[in-house]
């Protein structure tokens, strides 16, 4: 059964193809009208706070907020047309800057995502400012790092609820969130990022899409739009009983023969709105300009990076039940990928990773008539995900291929948010939101090499619940100035084992044991900004924030080698919470010829957690540490007091007009340095009390 699943998946990933053969010569209708005939669109940020002001309904006071669905608005308004603009008018540039939020927002909108076609969240997110990306495997693996901050300190997103997957896990893993199917992609830092969770310090990667429709299809604009190959509207719309909008991605790259496509299709009427999407991605072995082994001269050459190839599809469907004065709605996702990991050792062994991902998310919104509830709003998540590291265990006999590990991660999470009416509290209007969360999660990571013993695989099986509660307070003191407080505060509770490793981490001739661990944190956090409306359009903000995060399990029970960092990682269970203490100044301008934003920032960290390198090299178990022919580097989960510092800046200047276009300059800078302080890392020996 799950053959023909994965089947039909892959089949209905690569239908555009079918659609672009439906008719070579016929073009479809533009996308877009000429950039010289209508005002580019405004960005709108969903996903930063909880409190989301709408605009008003014609049918309520201006200080109701809604959103337009059909329950409220029983019949459609009719769509504004495209603001006409003067021929010698010159065209903005398209830098999107957000200034309504305390603090800064890197938006990618779904124009950009169009042109750039990536694979990966790192690789779409990895030329703004203050982020990069992990670039594991160019194409397949590459997790975005926020301000020198990664994995455990920034949170992935899809539609409000985590991504899922083994990213945060090992730098070789994929992102399970592809930007064929994504519509907008918002890096969310500062205070909002307090509503997903205390571990985004470093932020919140955002991908939004339709899955889950809000609300039902407007068909005002072309009902069928292509981007990349030309290709025939397969469908045909029927404005009288509802609506269908359909949209193709495709792309193909030379570097390395790949070929993208996608299908997104949104449709509804009376009181249902669906969605449905699939994709699929190929490419071969990269071509690289020389040799890419510096340590290994005898290597074949063929000019491509070997063992590099890859391909990725998956779909999903989605819908959900409009009604009066909000909606619900379900989807299920299925994304799957086979990628190769480059390097000397990747193509030795022929890794490759196998991975398969369902997910299944649902969310809804809910306005009632009440004079203190403006809305309630739910999502909830839950996630099956399974990847194989295949490869050969002896380079020199093909026959040894095989699951070399195992990960999996079955995780569940929902979050309930409530939205009051503001109030007039003399010196300010007030809105307060409030949020519950929970999440469950079972991690394993088993190999088949050594099965049943102590080091098999990274870690033994653990698991973790967590619950928080949290809280945020705008303050409207006039139309130009604005201050939010916000506190959050949380229970984590982690189960798992370790063994009794020897205090200076080598092996004393003395079998290991397994020791059960049953650790509690309760983390609190708590954050305040404001947001300053200046002359010449400008605007500033200041915000400070303290967070409180709890360990991981991979920084707890880790006691395996790590094959992605070439490291055996020991983790500690007598780490204690970090602690974040910063503050952010930032001034922004989103208006005029000249578009800009400056943030600078600086973050303490008390008992910041890393991996310290003991010097003790190591193979695949703990007694082979202290081997002079060992490859991995020994890794001990450690604390240490350290300090992160830095600044970003992007702005856009249009000149002057250029064939209904318009010519400018663009520029971006960006820094970030991070250092230990003076005092020596803060390790409590093994056999101490675990902290609480």
């Amino acid at each position: 059964m799950s053959f023909l699943v994965r089947r039909t998946f892959y089949i209905s990933g690569t239908s555009w193809l079918l659609l672009c053969g439906l008719g070579s010569s016929a073009m479809s209708q533009e996308a877009a009208p000429p950039p010289a005939a209508t005002q580019l669109p405004e960005i709108t940020v969903t996903a930063p706070s909880p409190i989301v002001r709408r605009k008003p309904i014609p049918s309520r006071t201006p200080v109701r907020v809604s959103r337009a669905v059909p329950g409220r608005n029983p019949a459609p308004a009719p769509q504004p047309q495209p603001t006409p603009v003067a021929a010698a008018a010159p065209q903005q540039g398209v830098l999107p800057i957000v200034t309504d939020q305390f603090a800064t927002v890197t938006v990618v909108p779904n124009d950009e995502i169009r042109r750039e076609g990536t694979a990966q969240l790192g690789d779409l997110l990895f030329s703004k400012p203050g982020i990069t990306g992990s670039t594991f495997a160019p194409g397949a693996s590459s997790r975005p790092i926020i301000r020198g901050l990664d994995v455990n300190r920034v949170g992935i997103l899809e539609n409000g609820t985590n991504a899922g997957g083994a990213s945060d896990l090992g730098e070789d893993h994929f992102v399970p969130i592809d930007p064929l199917a994504t519509n907008q992609v918002e890096v969310i830092r500062g205070p909002a990022a307090l509503r997903y969770g205390s571990q985004s310090i470093g932020g919140v990667v955002s991908a939004t899409n339709n899955r889950i429709p809000d609300a039902l299809p407007l068909c005002a604009t072309t009902p069928f739009q292509t981007y990349g190959l030309p290709a025939k509207a397969p469908l045909a719309t029927a404005q009288s009983s509802g609506c269908t909008t359909v949209e193709t991605r495709t792309a193909v790259s030379s570097v390395d023969r790949g070929v993208d496509g996608g299908i997104l299709l949104d449709t509804g009427g009376g009181n249902f709105a669906f969605h449905a999407d699939a994709y699929g991605r190929k490419a071969s072995d990269y071509s690289i300009p020389s040799y890419p082994y510096l340590f290994d001269p005898a290597k074949p050459f063929n000019g491509r990076q070997p063992n590099s190839a890859m391909q990725a599809n998956g779909a999903s469907i989605g819908g959900s039940y409009i009604f009066y004065g909000g909606f619900i709605g379900a989807a299920i996702t299925q994304n799957d990928t086979l990628y190769h990991v480059p390097g000397i050792d990747g193509a030795d062994h022929q890794t490759r990773i196998d991975a398969h991902q369902t997910k299944i998310t649902a969310k809804g919104e809910y306005r009632p008539d009440a004079a203190a509830i403006d809305a309630i709003r739910f999502w909830a998540g839950a996630t099956d995900y399974r990847h194989n590291e295949i490869g050969l265990l002896d380079p020199a006999d093909p026959t040894t291929d095989g699951v070399r590990q195992t990960f999996t991660n079955k995780e569940q999470e929902v979050r309930v948010e409530v939205q009051l009416m503001p109030f007039n509290a003399r010196f300010a209007e007030v809105t307060t939101a409030f949020g519950l969360q929970a999440g469950h999660q079972e991690l394993t990571a088993p190999s088949p090499d050594d099965p049943g013993t102590l080091f098999n695989g990274l870690w033994d099986p653990n698991r973790n619940t967590r619950e928080a509660a949290y809280v945020f307070n705008e303050f409207k003191f006039t139309d130009q100035t604005k201050a939010q407080i916000a506190g959050r505060i949380e229970h984590v509770d982690l189960f798992g084992s370790t063994p009794d490793f020897p205090a200076d981490f080598l092996p004393d001739g003395n079998p290991q044991t397994s020791i059960a661990r049953n650790l509690h944190f309760t983390p609190k956090s708590g954050s305040v900004g404001l947001l300053q409306n200046l002359p010449y359009d400008l605007v500033g903000s200041i915000t400070a924030q303290y967070v409180e995060r709890a360990p991981k399990p991979a920084e707890l029970f880790s006691r395996g080698p790590h094959d992605a960092t070439a490291t055996f990682d020991i983790g500690n269970p007598n780490l204690t919470i970090e602690t974040a203490k910063s503050v952010e100044i930032g001034l922004r301008r989103a208006t005029g010829p000249l578009r800009f934003e400056a943030t600078a920032y600086y973050t303490r960290f008390d008992n910041f957690i890393f991996r310290r390198l003991t010097g003790v090299m190591c193979d695949g178990d703990f007694n082979s540490c202290g081997a002079p022919d060992a490859e991995l580097r020994q890794a001990v989960y450690s604390q240490r007091n350290a300090i992160f510092r830095g600044g970003e800046f992007q702005s856009q200047l249009d000149i002057s007009q250029f064939y209904g276009g318009t010519w400018g300059i663009e520029n971006q800078f960006d820094v970030v340095r991070a250092t230990f302080t003076a005092t020596r890392p803060n390790w409590i020996p093994p056999g101490s009390a675990p902290a609480k």
